[in-house]
């Protein structure tokens, strides 16, 4: 007869229903608040390994990932913990399957990476420019600017559309290629209005047909005083014409990224 030890022994494993979610690296001595929530409004916690630690929390491994409030909820706690400390973030997603893979995989592996890029983070954040033009602001200047705009537009006046559908299609096209001019111009003057402040610049992709620019700069966080009323500046001067948002401080999405973990 075989005895109990033996039994438990060649008893079948349980499969694992959880594992750890990673959402950045941050240095060793960060504290998590008790009221830190991450994906499923789970409880967020710190793994420690010399010098860094990981920002983690428990997650079903039956459980999809991809929902808005998923990536709300990462980046929600990421730019949190980078109001008081730097953060590496990690691309959404990253799930490791235990504590110990976690440190021998991730912590240990990237060690002498994650470390320098936590000192090129140290005292900055990443904060966002985005100006999107006055729909009818922008569309006035291309035709006051364009002749053959004009042209168009006095054609249009008054006509119904299905009569005028060329001269619509090729007025749209003058205003799409008048923009993407303005905003490589745009752009610019805001790169060198930011240039000053900023450690590092991105340009980033514009995202909606009428942006005018849309950049994201590695700012020291006690500058973001003197970021503001750069930007302000800005926005008093395109009055009318365009209209701009800062946001930020932010985790440094645009600059650095650690590696994520095959899970």
């Amino acid at each position: 007869m075989m005895s109990t030890t033996n039994q438990a022994t060649d008893a079948p494993e349980q499969p694992r229903t959880t594992g750890i979610y990673v959402y950045g690296i941050v240095p060793a001595d960060v504290r998590t608040e008790d009221d830190a929530v991450g994906v499923d409004d789970s409880q967020v916690s710190t793994i420690r390994h010399g010098d860094i630690a990981a920002l983690v929390s428990e997650i079903s491994v039956d459980r999809p990932l991809g929902k808005p409030a998923d990536l709300q909820a990462h980046a929600h706690l990421l730019d949190g913990a980078a109001r008081v400390a730097p953060v590496l973030p990690l691309r959404f997603g990253a799930v490791l399957t235990d504590t110990d893979a976690l440190k021998d995989e991730l912590l240990t592996a990237h060690a002498d990476e994650f470390a320098a890029a936590m000192e090129q983070l140290e005292g900055k954040a990443q904060y966002v420019v985005k100006a999107r033009y006055v729909e009818h602001a922008v569309l006035w200047d291309v035709i006051g600017e364009n002749e053959q705009a004009s042209a168009l537009r006095d054609t249009i006046r008054d006509q119904p559309e299905a009569a005028t559908r060329d001269a619509r299609m090729a007025l749209g096209e003058i205003v799409a290629n008048a923009i993407v001019a303005k905003r490589e111009e745009d752009t610019a003057t805001v790169v060198e209005a930011l240039d000053s402040l900023a450690d590092l610049v991105n340009v980033r992709e514009p995202t909606h047909e009428e942006d005018a620019a849309q950049v994201a700069v590695l700012v020291e966080v006690a500058r973001g005083d003197e970021l503001e009323q750069a930007v302000g500046a800005l926005a008093e001067r395109w009055e009318g014409r365009v209209e701009m948002r800062l946001l930020g401080p932010l985790a440094a999405y645009h600059f650095v990224m650690a590696q994520t973990p095959e899970g």
